[in-house]
């Protein structure tokens, strides 16, 4: 499989995974022209792209999905929460309704229930014979009974949204900062490592931090974070890359 996290942050988040001939997109938050641009640098003609797969129905997850869906006309991945949120827009395309474990051409996909203030939300396993991908973003946390499914993939796609003295220390108003560290809001930097060093394996390539606040966190901080809880834990890990918003990360294979 390959990816690229093509633009993540509180403005506007969206992804690309392949395998074969198989071409997806998780979220559509940025602007179709943006889209474009950003797939056309790794090699990838929009007109490819087979299916969108939707985590939850926030404006900064799906704000350019009305006009690529009128473009490109893929497939939209969602539950029956979200498409009561989006049905007036899935009018413009074809969609799938998922409640269970699901396959896209040869892409298996295990949902994972996340908790955040949207009417449903998922993260993602997404499998590929031997090899698998985790994408988990917008949640306040990770339920205990999740945690064996999400040990020792190759990958880990992965919020660190705040650090939390930044966020309690700044402009927002306190019900804003409750809900950010509430368990229906966003991973903090050190929830983030801490489910990180428990969830990487020998299998573990590597990890891009995603969704990363503007106003309450620093990428070097949330590295520094998670490099310190791996050494705790005394873990290692080659690669670990944080997602920027308006910049796509490299085009990875596992």
């Amino acid at each position: 499989m390959r990816f690229c996290v093509l633009a993540s942050g509180s403005k506007g988040n969206v992804s690309y995974i392949s395998s074969g001939n198989t071409k997806v997109l998780i979220d559509v938050g940025m602007s179709t022209s943006y889209i474009e641009h950003s797939l056309e640098d790794i090699g990838v003609n929009p007109t490819e792209i087979q299916a969108i797969i939707l985590t939850h129905t926030h404006s900064d997850h799906i704000n350019g999905l009305r006009v690529f869906l009128k473009k490109y006309h893929p497939t939209i991945y969602l539950t029956k929460k979200m498409f009561t949120d989006l049905k007036d827009l899935l009018v413009l395309g074809e969609y799938q309704l998922i409640e269970g474990d699901f396959d896209i051409e040869d892409i298996h996909i295990n949902i994972i229930k996340t908790s955040h203030d949207a009417s449903d939300a998922n993260g993602y396993i997404l499998k590929n014979h031997d090899k698998s991908i985790v994408y988990i973003t917008d949640t306040g946390y990770i339920n205990v009974k999740n945690h064996p499914l999400l040990r020792n993939h190759n990958y880990y796609i992965m919020e660190s949204n705040h650090d939390v003295r930044m966020l309690m220390d700044g402009r927002y108003p306190y019900h804003l900062k409750q809900r950010i560290v509430g368990d229906r809001g966003h991973l903090s930097n050190k929830s983030s490592a801490d489910y990180l060093s428990n969830f990487i394996g020998e299998n573990t390539e590597g990890v891009i931090l995603i969704h990363l606040s503007e106003e309450n966190n620093d990428p070097n901080i949330a590295l520094d974070t998670l490099k310190g809880v791996l050494e705790e834990h005394d873990q290692h890990l080659d690669q670990i890359i944080v997602s920027k918003q308006n910049q796509a990360t490299e085009l990875i294979e596992v």
